[in-house]
């Protein structure tokens, strides 16, 4: 832990810095609190004895509403995109939403196909927002240019994500890169959703013209499709917040998950990082806790706006300490502390938040080569509402060679046309090969290039075990 004096320096000059830059003071505000509690060594841990599990809670599939309901819900709602991510772990410098995802189209175009369904199916408006970061924000909406009737009256299209410096790992000052000054800053996570709206003036414009409601996603989920049954399920649950939340399988015990706080009965989000090291056994038991969070969120924007009024625009969220390189492509470059909240997190400061069970087709994520080739093979199909589902009823595992596979550009070199999966348990690649079109894998089947480069001719057929 560092003197305080030097502490209330370094926190004066990232002030001064976030200041120089136009940074709204209510978001300095809520970078001065993390700062305060990152100094003082929180970490937010969650302690198993302090908490009890989810229970049962309602399942999707157990919805009904009739048209009227779904119309109404629909007409209140704001779909709101998280859409800050370059998707620097597959070497793009750019919007990852726009990476082609599925036949030529990409996040946002799906998105704003999702939008125009619903729109002209339900006769609503149903707005949708970006909310980008400042490095996000004009790709975004230069890409969305092929769609004007997107924008709803003088809504914008998009608001843009405030930023705050990178701290030093030693001493929690401001990081100065002359290299590249754009990569001393950072967002600030997802949960900086609530600061952005309210210092964009977006809540009160959404508020005033009559919405009540927000589906809040990832852009690069491509499962969260404003579901108006899901719309009307919010509406009628009279709650001020509500989380998705799936089952565990093997692959989801490290991931967030809800759980109630006994102190008072509150749904509380409990991260990885917030586990202590004791409580690892039991916090991923899948029979204990059995859920986990899908990043898809309900806010009553009426509640939102009462709840940041309360706290002075500073809302009482855990920080996320997440430590990276300055330089995200130079494993070199300083290492430095990114402050981070998550949107999920706000759950806690409502009395009235609720949980609610959906099916994994609404947890389908994009973050590495891995998921991007199995959402542009046979395994999913893009249907006439414009949702990807998949087609055989258990999607099979990728796992491909980082060396080779890992950055978009070596990806689409070698694999231009994923191979036909959908009959296949598990493909795993290793070492350099180029795979031809047409071809197909059945089972499970593991090709290992050793020490060359291999080719798979087009239309071969790889029949494992």
């Amino acid at each position: 832990m560092q003197s305080s004096s030097l502490s209330s320096r370094n926190l004066s000059i990232a002030q001064h810095k976030m200041r120089e830059a136009g940074v709204p003071e209510q978001a300095i505000r809520v970078f001065s609190s993390f700062y305060r509690q990152l100094e003082q060594g929180s970490c937010g841990v969650i302690a198993e004895a302090e908490i009890e599990p989810l229970a049962d809670i309602t399942h999707v599939d157990h919805l009904d509403f009739d048209s009227g309901s779904l119309r109404a819900a629909a007409s209140a709602t704001v779909v709101i995109k998280l859409n800050g991510g370059l998707g620097t772990t597959m070497g793009m410098d750019k919007a990852k939403s726009l990476l082609p995802v599925k036949d030529g189209l990409s996040f946002l175009d799906l998105i704003a196909h999702q939008i125009r369904h619903l729109r002209s199916e339900l006769d609503v408006t149903l707005p949708v927002l970006f909310m980008n970061s400042f490095r996000t924000h004009h790709d975004t909406l230069d890409a969305l240019g092929p769609y004007p009737d997107l924008r709803v009256d003088d809504l914008p299209l998009g608001f843009v994500q405030n930023r705050e410096p990178k701290l030093t790992v030693g001493d929690l000052a401001p990081v100065t890169w002359p290299a590249d000054p754009e990569l001393e800053w950072c967002p600030p996570g997802h949960a900086d959703l609530f600061t952005a709206l309210d210092t964009s003036g977006v809540l009160d414009m959404l508020i005033d013209r009559g919405y009540r409601y927000a589906s809040i996603s990832n852009a690069d989920n491509l499962g969260a499709y404003p579901d108006p049954a899901m719309m009307a399920w919010f509406a009628a649950s009279g709650a001020s917040c509500a989380a998705e939340v799936c089952r565990r399988t093997a692959a989801d015990v490290k991931g967030g998950h809800f759980v109630l706080r006994r102190a008072d009965g509150r749904l509380v989000l409990r991260e990885s990082a917030q586990i202590d090291p004791t409580d690892f056994p039991v916090a991923s038991d899948r029979s204990v806790h059995r859920y986990f969070n899908t990043n898809n969120m309900w806010f009553d924007l009426r509640a939102l706006r009462r709840a940041l009024a309360q706290a002075d625009g500073v809302l009482d969220l855990p920080l996320i300490r997440n430590e990276k390189n300055v330089d995200p492509c130079d494993p070199q470059s300083p290492r430095v502390i990114q402050i981070e909240s998550a949107v999920g997190a706000a759950i806690s400061l409502f009395d009235t938040s609720t949980a609610i069970e959906v099916d994994r087709a609404r947890f389908l994520p994009v973050k590495t080569t891995n998921d991007l080739a199995l959402i542009r093979s046979d395994v999913y199909e893009l249907r006439p509402d414009h949702q990807l589902r998949p087609v055989c009823n258990v999607p099979p595992t990728v796992d491909l060679d980082p060396r080779f596979f890992g950055l978009i550009s070596d990806f689409e070199a070698r694999m231009p046309t994923p191979p036909s999966l959908c009959g296949a348990t598990s493909l795993s690649i290793r070492g350099d090969w180029r795979i031809g079109e047409n071809t197909a894998v059945r089972g499970t089947v593991t090709l290992d290039a050793g020490q060359d480069q291999r080719h798979l001719l087009p239309g071969t057929v790889l029949a494992g075990t």
